[in-house]
């Protein structure tokens, strides 16, 4: 996300003096609701699914994500690194190419 993206956000947040409501607790459960809400723009046809709804579901949950990372004092870019590094040990290539299976059943 680019830099003023995040000011938006957070400028956004504070002109409502909503960082009071964040605390990490309710964040995780907002970021979990706006995913559910991302997910019934799929409910009944995977296939034809309005791209706007899916637009502004999507971006309900990186603001809430944005709002997370920025409570905890948290580097986007170190923990996805991060994980990816123990993703990439737990799903080698010659293991986990064109495979769904979870790490434990490689």
């Amino acid at each position: 996300m680019n830099k003023e993206t995040i000011e938006r956000i957070r400028k956004f947040t504070d002109d409502r003096d909503w960082n009071q409501f964040h605390s990490p607790a309710n964040l995780a459960k907002s970021i979990s609701i706006e995913s559910n809400e991302l997910l019934e723009c799929f409910q009944w046809d995977e296939d034809n699914f309005d791209i706007d709804c899916v637009k502004e579901e999507l971006a309900d949950v990186l603001v809430y994500c944005r709002n997370m990372l920025d409570v905890l004092e948290l580097d986007e870019d170190e923990i996805v690194n991060d994980k990816m590094t123990k993703n990439e040990k737990k799903y080698p290539v010659e293991k986990a190419k064109g495979s769904s299976k979870k790490y434990n059943e490689l």
